[in-house]
Order: C-alpha cells, then structure tokens, then sequence
C-alpha cells in the first residue's frame, strides 16, 4: 500500500495517466473516455537500455514518426505521427521488442501571528498551529518551493518580492505570468509574504517560490509538460513541490519523472482531487509523492474531497482566503489548496532542519498530524490534518547529532546475487550487502553506469525487469554512502539478460501518408505510403480502385498517379503491408476527382 511505503526508497516501474485540474468541486464525471484527453497525433515513447539514437530515428522514421521533445533525464521522447494513424502506430510501437512503453500525451483540465490586514480572515493557520509553529521558525530564503501550474502574477503585492526565475513549459521561455489565476492563489496558500501589513500571510513566510508553467489559458496541460517540469524543479536544487493537478489514470512518463525527482532528495506534493470518490487520483496516488485531502474549519473532511487508502495527510482545503491575480484576494476551495498549505509546512521542515531528507520530512508531517476520524491512519485523513507546531518540535529533535571523532572508514559493500557470469531472465532480485562501523545513509545500483535506483533502509535490494533491457552483457555496479559522507564501491558483476521471444502475431503498420484522405484531385498526384513492422515489412502493395498498380519488396511506396485519365467521382487507394511471419495490414483512402 502506498501508505505504508511512502518512506522505503524502491524501484518502480511503468504505469498510464491521464490528468485534471483539482481546481475547485466540479460537476463532472471523474472517469472519462480517455481517447478525448489526449493530444492528437502525439505519443510519449521510452526506448529500452542499450537502444542507440541512430536505431531509433529508424524505427520512428519507418512509422512516420518525428521526435518534437524529450525529457533527457528519463528517456522519454515526445513524437508526432500522422493523426489517422495513431492508433496503428502506438499499437506497433508497443510490440516493438526495442520499446520499453508507449502512451499517449494526456491533457490537463482546470482543477508568531503575523500583522497581515486579512490574516483573521483566515481560519485555517491558526487551525493547524502555524502561529505557535511561526514562535520557532518563518521560513528560508534557501528553502524554495516550486509551484507547477497556471503561473503567478508577477505584480501581486503578497507575492512579487519572493518569485524565482522559472520557466514556461508553454511557450519554452521565462515568461511565468499567470495565464489563469489558479496558480496565483495556491502560491498564496503556501507562501504569501507575511508579516508585511499587506493583505494575508501564507504558510512558509520567507520560503521563495518557482514558478513553472504546464496550465493554458484554456485550462488544459500535456503531462508531458507536468513531467518536464518535475524534473525541472529537482534539477534546480527544489526541496519542495506542489502539484495541484490530478486525474484518475496513472502514467508511466509522470512516475518515471516523480522517481528521478525522489532520487535527487525532492518532495513533492499533490492534491488529492474534488470528485467525492475513492477512486486514486494521479500523480497523488503515484509512489513517492504526498498525498493531500481537504478539511472544513469543523476538521471534517470536505464534501467535494476525494479519499481512500492512497491519502497520506490532510490540510484545509474549504474557503482558503488566498491570493488572486490581478493584486486581489479570494475564498477558494478544492485540495488544490489544502496541498499547498502541506506543501508550505515542509518549507518550514527543511528551513528549520536543511539535513532532513526528502522521506524524513515526510514521516514529521505524518507522525506528528493531529489524528481525526478513526483512531490511527484512515481513508479520510490519512495520518491526520497537519500541525505546523508539532511538526516542527519533531524537525528540531531529528538534528543528526556530531560525531565526537571524525569517520574515516568507508562502507563494505557487496553485490551478494546474482552472482559474476549468471544468466538472468524476467524480474530479478538484486540483494546487496552494505555495512559500516557508524551506519549506511544511501545504497545506490548503477547498471552500465547509469543509475538505477536508491534504497536506504536494509536489507538493501532492488527488483529490475529485464524485459527493459535487449538481450546482451550487462555490467552491475552498487555504491554505498555513510552518514559520515564515506563512500563504498561494491565488485562489479556482469550478467546476461537473455529472455524468450514470443512468436511474431504483430501485424505491420501501414499508413498511406498524402493524399489526404477524402481530398479533391484534378491533376498528377504522388502517392507516398510508409510501412513498418516489429520485425521487418517484406513487401508492399498499391490498389487504386482494387486494381494493383504497385508490388515492390520494399517498406515504402512513392508513385505518381495521374487522375486526370480517371473518370469523375470517388476513387478508393488501398496498401498492404506483409512481413516475413505472413501478417499483413491493410490501409485505405477515399479522395474525388
């Protein structure tokens, strides 16, 4: 269960998503056709380890396919095929043995006391003990917090002076004007300036904010953007994201994006979503991310907020008197709000207490939330709706305490199985042993030099699918950090992923790619087909009008045809495809002359 692995650093693996905005209660439904929130004639695609770039554009060229954008850090590429085609071509693309996933690019839609004028307005810090919290710590100046949404309003008098250069994942520039106001206000709910005898005061008072751009002035965002931007933040040093967007379907790409930002020590946070369901809600319910429902001024869980066993903690969420674009202030509701106000308090943590890791910071806010509902961890709140206070009396107590004498002894660390030479199949089970006189921090695995994944509790294991890799040699390689900062080198193991190939069902791809299909002609045309195949196309045809006029060894077909000796009306131009397996595909056009 999510729940109860929050703190345990594991490897995972893929899964699909599809993404709406946790804005404020809506009358929609939660699930919806998934084929109408997706970007036409684009897909997010991940090729396996080992695959060279150069192998690639073949097998996207053979499609049709070009790249418009990858997300380097996780291997993901953006690509654009023809529209009439997609379906085809994801299909192919995902018995392709050289494919790790293949998905396509979802959308988003839109979803001390302080002497602040409008602070007593706001009935939800004093409710979480932010003025106590407030006694002991206000925030830092080296503790950001990132914010992926519509924006923030550059001019607002609560929020201007603490914005960081961010970036527009839109327009690829810097430009982070709020398109929307959405992104206005749950920046105002995390970290409003404070204490300024302006307006209202935000959770995390001296925190700085990035802003990053993934929301339109249309209320949608490809979670393609949503993922760049994750990796974005973390690769900027951001301790602490908020992510106030969520959908009912799960994705690879975003998980993939969430696992590399945990693995460089970044928290993020996301709503939990405003359907009254217990359906999960992603990217809150993905692995490593906080999951945040939505309370009343009565520590009642809200009526429009999502719950089940994925929820982590719970914060208010109803008639949040925030920041409005434009210079203004507003009531909202939605766990578009209760994350930020969570979001805000591990600001406070890590300024607090900078040595705190990503999962210590986690586990304060859990252990030390005021428990509603059910005795214990529940579907409603979690473990409880947070307290600032607490929180940050449990921060000061985790200070890692000095070492009376320098530790100059590196750990001990040994790649117990499999062991040098094996042959491995499926999912493996990597064990690793790692000791140390004072204690181990971090385990890392690196399979042919790039990183695989992190644990930090014992016994130190990962679980690696070798269906993501091609056949062929492998070299393991574990590394062992101390509290200390000493470093351990494991022997490196070289294994052989060899797993079975299934017999070859899988069609080829055919796509007649110009003319259009249902154009007007009048003169000589070229005729361009493009075939591809898991395997390899063996032979092609042409039929205009279900007379062959073109039977070629080949994965492509360019013909001129001259309509004009045709007579007027409709003409039907079909192509087959077949591969050396006997399958065979078939696509057809209807234009007039």
């Amino acid at each position: 269960m999510k729940k109860r692995n929050l703190f345990v650093q594991s490897f995972v693996f893929t899964i699909s998503f599809i993404m709406v905005i946790c804005f404020a209660v809506a009358n929609m439904a939660w699930a919806g056709n998934e084929n109408k929130h997706h970007m036409q004639g684009e897909l997010l695609i991940r090729s396996k380890a080992g695959i060279s770039k150069d192998k690639m554009r073949g097998i996207l060229a053979r499609h049709g396919a070009v790249t418009a954008g990858e997300i380097n850090q996780i291997r993901v590429k953006l690509i654009r095929v023809p529209a009439h085609a997609l379906e085809k071509v994801k299909i192919a693309l995902e018995k392709n043995q050289n494919i790790s996933f293949v998905e396509y690019n979802f959308i988003a839609q839109g979803s001390a006391e302080p002497n602040d004028v409008q602070y007593q307005s706001q009935w939800h810090l004093p409710k979480i003990s932010a003025p106590d919290g407030w006694d002991m710590c206000t925030g830092s100046d080296m503790a950001p917090i990132a914010i992926i949404d519509s924006g923030i309003d550059p001019t607002h008098p609560d929020l201007s002076d603490k914005l960081l250069s961010g970036y527009n994942f839109l327009e690829n520039n810097t430009d982070t004007h709020d398109v929307r106001g959405h992104g206005t206000a749950v920046a105002g709910a995390a970290a409003a300036i404070s204490n300024n005898v302006t307006g209202i005061a935000g959770v995390a008072w001296e925190n700085p904010i990035m802003p990053l751009v993934v929301l339109n002035a249309d209320d949608w965002a490809s979670y393609y953007d949503i993922a760049r931007a994750i990796t974005y933040a973390a690769d900027h040093g951001i301790r602490v994201v908020n992510i106030s967007l969520g959908g009912s379907s799960s994705s690879s790409t975003m998980q993939n994006a969430i696992n590399y930002a945990w693995n460089k020590g970044t928290l993020i946070f996301a709503s939990a979503g405003n359907y009254a369901t217990n359906t999960p809600c992603y990217p809150a319910a993905c692995e490593y991310v906080v999951a945040v429902s939505a309370t009343t001024s009565s520590d009642t869980l809200a009526s429009f907020s999502n719950y089940g066993a994925w929820i982590d903690i719970a914060a208010p969420g109803a008639s949040i008197l925030t920041t409005n674009r434009g210079g203004g202030y507003g009531y909202w509701n939605g766990t578009s709000f209760s994350s930020p106000i969570a979001a805000g308090l591990a600001g406070l943590i890590i300024s607090i207490n900078p040595d705190l890791t990503n999962a210590q910071v986690a586990k304060i806010i859990t252990q030390t939330a005021d428990d509603l509902g059910d005795p214990g961890f529940d579907s409603y709140y979690g473990y409880g709706r947070v307290n600032v206070h607490a929180s940050l009396i449990a921060a000061t107590g985790t200070a890692p305490e000095p070492e009376p004498e320098p530790d100059i002894t590196d750990p001990l660390v040994s790649i117990v199985s499999p062991v040098e030479g094996s042959t491995v199949s499926g999912s493996v089970r990597i064990n690793i042993s790692a000791t140390d006189n004072v204690g181990i921090k971090t385990v890392e695995l690196y399979i042919d030099g790039a990183l695989f994944g992190t644990s930090t509790t014992a016994p130190y294991y990962f679980y690696c699918d070798t269906n993501e890799f091609l056949d062929g040699y492998y070299e393991l390689l574990a590394i062992g950090y101390d509290i200390s900062g000493n470093i351990g080198y494991s022997n490196s193991v070289t294994v052989y992923v060899h797993n079975q190939q299934e017999q070859d069902i899988t069609p080829p791809v055919v796509s007649i790619i110009s003319p259009a299909d249902g154009a007007h002609l009048s003169k000589l045309v070229k005729i361009t087909v493009l075939a591809s195949d898991n395997i390899g196309v063996t032979r092609m045809q042409l039929y205009v009008d279900g007379v062959l006029r073109v039977n070629k060894l080949a994965s492509t077909i360019s013909w001129p045809w001259n309509i004009k000796k045709e007579s007027s009306g409709e003409h039907i131009i079909s192509s087959k495809a077949y591969d050396a397996a006997g399958n065979v595909e078939t696509d057809s056009i209807t234009i007039y002359k």
